[in-house]
């Protein structure tokens, strides 16, 4: 496999409404579901981006764990699901007007995935260029796979969402490429390295100042902070540039006519594997650019899965 994805799946149920709910509002909306979960969100872009995928994942049994298989095989996507006693995860979701959305996550058998199941996979990350993992997970799962994809010389890219989920030591020391957001990257600040830094003011600190944090944060890896409308910075250890001339820039955000952001991030996840994993030749730089692309062209669709585009990284 060029990619194993180790994650969540979720059915979502989404509304469409003016305006995201307030306290004790009611409001009219238009209702849709489908797949989603991180976990799936980004298998979903990383193989429509090319790659060959393997997902390591806990459903129930019952209706959403047949669709996650279904979709799975359409997508051509090596599915390989832990049983659980649970219902397979849930998601409901509101977007806005302006494509702004809120998401209420019931983990389900996600919260199940077991670190002796993943274990049991250890012949498939250790044929993979990239492993991929998020934290919708137990943390002793994403450790072991990060573990494992790291003992093998896979490269390990660690999205470290939903901000308010359980990081670790163990599996930051395991990864070799950190890709949180603004809100993200504050929490992770303040939970490891001790720094108080607001996620509004992530994006307005100058170049230096963010490699610094970034350097504290993830001492001998890269960090990728998604900015949204204001692209991505990126940040590498200095003797690490992954073929970059400089160990710090910023990049910034493709042109998107949006209608929904729901699954963005994901889209640049799975798009910043498959390129890594396709063309291991190419300079870091390049990997983000495809990525931030791919992630503007998910916004300009509805759903978080569905919303994937088909759009390989160019040859080079």
């Amino acid at each position: 496999m060029s990619v194993v994805v180790v994650g969540s799946f979720n059915v979502d149920h989404v509304w469409r409404c003016q305006t995201l709910p307030a306290p004790g509002a009611t409001l009219s909306g238009q209702y849709a579901t489908g797949p989603g979960g991180k976990g799936f969100n980004q298998a979903v872009a990383a193989a429509r981006a090319g790659a060959q995928v393997a997902f390591v994942c806990a459903l129930g049994d019952d209706v959403g764990g047949l669709l996650a298989r279904d979709l799975a095989r359409a997508d051509g996507i090596d599915l390989q699901a832990e049983a659980s006693a649970e219902p397979t995860g849930t998601a409901g979701i509101y977007v806005d007007a302006r494509g702004r959305n809120t998401i209420v996550i019931g983990a389900g058998a996600n919260a199940a995935l077991d670190a002796a199941f993943v274990q049991t996979h250890q012949s498939r990350i250790a044929q993979a260029a990239v492993l991929l993992a998020q934290l919708e997970s137990p943390p002793d799962a994403i450790e072991t796979a990060l573990s494992l994809a790291r003992e093998a010389g896979a490269t390990t890219l660690l999205n470290p969402a939903p901000a308010n989920a359980t990081s670790t030591i163990a599996a930051l020391s395991c990864t070799d490429v950190l890709t949180p957001n603004e809100t993200e990257f504050a929490a992770l600040l303040s939970r490891h390295v001790g720094e108080r830094v607001e996620a509004d003011d992530v994006a307005a600190n100058d170049g230096a100042s963010l490699h610094a944090l970034c350097r504290k944060l993830l001492p001998q890896g890269t960090v990728v902070i998604t900015l949204g409308a204001v692209g991505a910075f990126v940040s590498h250890a200095d003797d690490q540039l992954r073929g970059d001339a400089q160990p710090h820039y910023r990049i910034a955000a493709e042109p998107a006519q949006a209608i929904d952001t729901t699954g963005a991030g994901d889209a640049f996840n799975g798009a910043l594997a498959a390129s890594l994993a396709q063309r291991p030749q190419a300079a870091f730089g390049e990997h983000v650019r495809f990525a931030n692309r791919y992630a503007a062209a998910s916004t300009e669709q509805i759903g978080a899965a569905a919303a994937m585009p088909k759009m390989a990284p160019e040859a080079g």
